[in-house]
């Protein structure tokens, strides 16, 4: 049984049985129509999967790989916080008129720094690091900065990624392995498609810097689940586990800013029927 459905499982179970209610509480998030969106929730999740065993993609049901890998470089590679670079419609809830959501997520990748080598935006540094000082323990990024929060349309949800870099026995290249801490998690719709998100993210980095990839962690404060998401998540996790897909990275990109959601593939990927309808919070 592929692995993350397990982690998944238990941990969605954790949070129902043991998780801290808000209902009745003040909360910023409504439904649709008004209604306030409560949750019961667990701080300080933790989980950790070894990519170097498996790729971590649910099979209780379907993660849609491509559009989660083209969000992912609307951030990473293209640093772009207009919704017109974006092929799916996720962020249009929160797009001004212009198709702008302020100065949030690839915003912030872009913004360019004076270091002792020269200009660096946070991606490219990160891979100048992995090349020249791969065993550097300040190989991170950060893109909730505080003086430009007032002109975010939303605030990010996953906002910082360290990376550290580890040698295997036996293994003639390096390992990289990384964290993502995330302040919120929606469990039902984000939680897979953020842990694919970066797993596809340290198995492109670690390609193009020579590596191979190892651990990812996710370290989540806020793990919640949404009172009109319980009964889909109660009906989610009594599915039955299948085998872990296989990841394909096109192993001719080279260049991190070459890669496209095309070069991603899970193959041997058999999952349950997907759940549609899910409603969102706002």
């Amino acid at each position: 049984m592929s692995y993350a459905d397990k982690v998944f499982i238990d941990m969605c179970r954790d949070i129902i049985d043991n998780g801290t209610d808000t209902r009745g509480e003040k909360v910023r998030p409504v439904w649709e129509d008004g209604t306030p969106a409560w949750t019961v929730k667990r701080f300080g999740v933790v989980n950790r999967y070894d990519l170097s065993r498996e790729f971590p993609a649910l099979t209780l049901r379907r993660t849609p790989i491509k559009s989660c890998t083209d969000e992912l470089l609307w951030i990473w590679q293209k640093k772009s916080n207009d919704i017109h670079d974006l092929n799916s419609h996720i962020w249009d809830s929160w797009a001004d008129a212009d198709g702008s959501i302020g100065k949030a997520y690839g915003y912030q990748m872009r913004v360019k720094h004076q270091y002792k080598e020269g200009l660096f935006d946070q991606v490219d540094r990160v891979l100048y690091d992995l090349k020249n000082y791969p065993y550097s323990r300040r190989i991170m990024t950060n893109i909730y900065v505080h003086q430009d929060l007032h002109e975010m349309n939303l605030y990010p949800c996953a906002y910082s990624m360290t990376f550290n870099v580890t040698k295997r026995a036996g293994h003639e290249k390096l390992t990289l392995n990384g964290i993502l801490n995330q302040r919120s998690n929606d469990v039902l719709t984000a939680n897979s498609w953020n842990v694919c998100q970066y797993a596809v993210l340290l198995h492109m980095f670690a390609q193009v810097c020579g590596m191979e990839a190892g651990e990812f962690v996710h370290v989540i404060a806020d793990a919640h689940i949404y009172d009109r998401h319980i009964p889909l998540i109660e009906e989610l996790i009594s599915r039955e586990p299948l085998p872990a897909p296989r990841f394909w990275l096109n192993p001719e990109v080279r260049d991190f800013y070459e890669f496209t959601r095309d070069d991603v593939k899970l193959l041997d990927y058999e999952t349950h029927e997907q759940i549609k309808n899910i409603p969102v919070a706002i």
